[in-house]
């Protein structure tokens, strides 16, 4: 059955159906960034200084926590999904890329829980000096 035909030397190795999803997601991810990141800076262009008091007073809001937060979120989630087709495309053994994607995985939650520690941390006025 196409042992050398074109099309029996493809036969079974097309599309996987996960990739559109992965592409929106990260699209979706770096649109977030960008909602974010421009709140960010325009709010800390908005404060009357850069002291540590004064943005630890800031972030102690609700809103301003939240959309950090979402930062953090956001910001680690796009990364991990971007070396994650890296790691994909360009480690071969599969050995080597389940280890790659494991401390990948591992590295981008604890960097992102650390992140969120601290935001909850300043935000629930434990930072305040």
């Amino acid at each position: 059955m196409g042992n050398g035909t074109s099309i029996g030397r493809v036969r079974g190795l097309g599309s996987a159906h996960e990739g559109p999803h992965h592409w929106l997601v990260q699209r979706f991810t770096a649109v977030g960034n960008l909602v974010t990141v421009l709140f960010l800076g325009i709010s800390l262009f908005m404060l009357p200084n850069l002291s540590y008091e004064t943005v630890s007073g800031w972030i102690a809001e609700p809103v301003p926590a939240f959309m950090v937060a979402l930062l953090i979120i956001t910001t680690f989630w796009h990364a991990r999904l971007g070396l994650q087709v890296l790691i994909e495309d360009y480690v071969h053994e599969s050995g080597s890329k389940f280890a790659a994607l494991l401390i990948l995985n591992l590295l981008t939650f604890a960097g992102a829980g650390f992140g969120l520690f601290c935001v909850a941390r300043l935000a629930f006025g434990a930072g305040v000096a």
